[in-house]
């Protein structure tokens, strides 16, 4: 009986002993919890980064470019960014962001706990994530000092350096690094550079309805981008009027007026991009091996430039057009590729998150797929994206006679046929109405390559510079970087050291068949371009008609050295190797070498060093370097016509007299001759005292024009980056660049007085 009592107050204890080990156990797990948390949030508290540096705010700003009228006409950064001080945004655009972003920031001291609660039930009724509740404060902590990573730690962190920061800081401090920092899309930082690149215009300049526009960008910088979705864009834009509406910022006639306003996008047509891209390359260049490339990119340095806008971009037209050209002679080298049935639904629809409008833009090139064709009449249907065109047979007759095919797949002469599926590059003649009835040219891009540079005579500045057909699929300069034989183009320097030497242009050369000696055993037996000889002929006659046969007679009559020396006092830097084939050309140089010697002939015998840069201003506003114009000609030491230029002399001196203006005259008469009735007539266009040379080399490989008017000198080179390979028919300097020259001169000259070369 005993034993059964003891048996049963074990049973009875039992379970009080279990209760007790399961509440200590609790009690224990819940201590060790508060511990980890407590431990994690100090190494929350520990790990925070530092707010102090946010007062010394120096974001990575973008580096200006300048042309010479002061337009900005490019820039270097990062991050695309242009600083504004808070006092210059104007009042109603901040109060856009704030209606849209953080209505309550003037009166939370960096969480709107009441926002957090009202975003919580919105997102538990909605299940998802309808609506945020960051303030425009932890927007800043979580930008500039954090990451984005979706962590709760991160949101911890991001909590309590808003609170931080706004201990720190006054509200108007942390808008300043707000509408500075932010992304606003199409590679734009803050409000400044983001207006720019949507509306061409200062934040200064904007209207209510552009900036509510803009105010709509943070939520999703490229789902409300005006330039790839006006219609989302328009409709961010509504939210945000109805959001200053309801915060008194506005009234309801200015939130209506702004409503109806159909914004044009325009970006900022003075950042020329494409237009000025090798000749901002060439700037950097020189100024990362200056001041390092960390300057450059993230120092908010303003570069004033020699570079003349309007030139530019006349040069950049003119090159991209004379290219297709002479590209087009060489024949039309088929479709891009030939696409199934099957693979045409998603190449037109990748092709349409491509394009930046609502329409397709007249003159721009695009890439289309063939979807009809109508053999009998010749029409092709194509379609571009989402938007469908035609091209009639007159706009791709440049192509030859093609084989128009109702078929899919790659055909068995790609380049001769067109069939379904066939991907093709077209401008648009007419844009789309409605998404359809485009109507549309066969184009190609070009594989052949040019040059372009433009120099001041005067003073040396560079106005122009074009490098090639795309900087962005080819960054190689071929103005500065690619040299070239100079063909006939290289006969003025040789012409005009005879004329120093004394001999005059009426000088009598026979043009006969002539042999010299190679060496070895070998002979040269130089020809003309013809295959024709004229008998005795003068110098004039000659360079007008570029005869190979009397140039190098003359060459040979005044010396190999004479001409070397010739050409070293013009500027030239690049080997010039010293035998007779000099006279036609054999000499390797580059576009600009060659264009600035010739600034020697107009500029009355006097070399000046050509330049680009007038000033480089820091961050601070700083003078880092200044163009200083050299002294006029007037001492001795300055004078080097008659004899080769010291060379203690020649690497200091930025101008001095190269040869004697009577010289320099004599030459640019003899060219004058070349565009009247010679091989440049096509440079006669300009209608405006021209004088020139063109260049052809051996095989058509090589097609050059320089020439220039009193005030301005430019140098065309045409060619394939294969040296090997030749331009073919159409392809000598007169063809092929002189018209390129022609075009661009008379754009660049409009507004030049015409007047004509002077005789000293």
């Amino acid at each position: 009986m005993k034993r059964y009592q003891n048996h049963k107050r074990v049973l009875k204890e039992a379970p009080a002993r279990k209760s007790a080990d399961v509440r200590l156990v609790v009690m224990t797990s819940i201590v060790l919890v508060l511990l980890a948390l407590a431990g994690y949030g100090a190494y929350i508290v520990v790990t925070l980064p530092r707010i102090d540096r946010l007062q010394d705010y120096k974001p990575l700003v973008v580096t200006q470019v300048y042309g010479d009228d002061g337009v900005l006409v490019g820039d270097f950064s990062l991050e695309r960014r242009i600083v504004v001080p808070i006092q210059q945004v104007p009042r109603r655009l901040v109060q856009a962001f704030i209606a849209a972003e953080d209505a309550s920031f003037y009166a939370h001291r960096g969480i709107d706990y009441v926002g957090v609660v009202r975003a919580m039930i919105k997102n538990i009724i909605a299940f998802r994530k309808k609506e945020g509740a960051s303030t425009i404060t932890q927007q800043v902590t979580k930008t500039m000092l954090l990451t984005s990573e979706k962590k709760i730690s991160r949101k911890i962190k991001e909590a309590i350096l808003a609170t931080r920061l706004e201990k720190k800081l006054t509200k108007d401090e942390i808008l300043y690094l707000y509408l500075n920092q932010i992304y606003l899309g199409s590679g734009s930082y803050g409000v400044e550079a983001a207006s720019q690149t949507y509306f061409g215009k200062s934040i200064g300049q904007l209207n209510l309805a552009e900036m509510a526009m803009l105010a709509g960008l943070p939520k999703a910088p490229n789902a409300y981008s005006p330039i790839k979705n006006y219609t989302r864009a328009k409709e961010r834009q509504g939210y945000v009027l109805d959001r200053m509406l309801k915060e008194g910022f506005i009234t309801q006639a200015e939130a209506d007026n702004a409503r109806q306003q159909v914004l044009t996008i325009q970006p900022n047509r003075r950042v020329m991009n494409d237009q000025v891209a090798y000749f901002l390359e060439q700037i950097k260049i020189y100024l990362e091996q200056k001041y390092g490339e960390e300057m450059v990119l993230k120092g908010g340095l303003r570069i004033y430039t020699t570079m003349n806008a309007p030139m530019q971009k006349a040069a950049y037209e003119a090159i991209r057009t004379g290219l297709k050209a002479v590209d087009k002679q060489q024949g039309f080298r088929g479709g891009l590729k030939f696409l199934s049935q099957e693979e045409i639904a998603g190449f037109c629809e990748k092709a349409e998150d491509g394009i930046e409008s609502s329409a397709l833009r007249a003159g721009e090139v695009y890439q289309g797929v063939v979807t009809a064709v109508q053999p009998a009449t010749g029409v092709l249907q194509v379609q571009v994206g989402e938007r469908t065109g035609t091209i009639e047979r007159t706009g791709y007759g440049w192509a030859g006679r093609l084989a128009l095919e109702a078929l899919y797949g790659k055909p068995e002469k790609p380049s001769k046929t067109v069939r379904l599926g066939t991907v093709l590059e077209v401008k648009v003649l007419t844009p789309d109405r409605d998404k359809r009835g485009a109507v549309f040219l066969l184009e190609q891009t070009p594989e052949v390559q040019g040059a372009l540079v433009s120099l001041d005579p005067a003073n040396g500045a560079v106005k122009a510079m074009v490098g090639g057909y795309d900087f962005r699929k080819s960054q190689f300069n071929r103005v500065m970087q690619s040299r070239r034989n100079a063909g006939s183009a290289f006969k003025p320097i040789v012409y005009a050291a005879a004329l120093e030497k004394g001999l005059p242009p009426t000088t009598i050369i026979e043009d006969a068949p002539v042999q010299y000696s190679a060496g070895f055993g070998r002979t040269w037996a130089p020809k003309n371009y013809d295959n024709k000889y004229r008998g005795p002929v003068s110098l004039r006659e000659a360079l007008t008609h570029s005869i190979n046969i009397v140039s190098v007679k003359l060459l040979d009559q005044i010396g190999v050295a004479t001409a070397v020396d010739f050409a070293k006092r013009l500027g030239f830097t690049s080997t010039i190797e010293p035998n007779l084939s000099l006279a036609l050309g054999a000499a390797s140089v580059t576009p600009f070498e060659l264009t600035s010697a010739y600034t020697v002939f107009a500029n009355n015998g006097i070399y000046t060093k050509p330049f680009y840069i007038l000033k480089v201003v820091d961050g601070a506003g700083r003078v880092l370097e200044e163009y200083q114009p050299p002294p006029e000609i007037g001492s001795t030491s300055e004078t080097a016509a008659g004899g080769a230029l010291p060379d203690a002399l020649a690497a200091p001196l930025q101008r001095y007299q190269a040869t004697s203006p009577h010289v320099a005259h004599m030459i640019t008469s003899l060219m004058q001759s070349v565009v009247q009735s010679g091989t440049g007539f096509r440079a006669a266009a300009i209608r405006r005292p021209v004088a020139g040379k063109t260049g052809t080399t051996n095989g058509m490989r090589d097609a050059w024009f320089v020439g220039y008017v009193p005030q301005l000198v430019t140098g065309v080179w045409v060619g394939f980056d294969n040296q090997a390979r030749s331009l073919g028919g159409g392809g000598s300097g007169g063809q092929a660049a002189a018209p390129i020259w022609a075009d661009y001169m008379m754009q660049a000259t409009q507004g030049m007085p015409v007047i004509g070369f002077v005789e000293p």
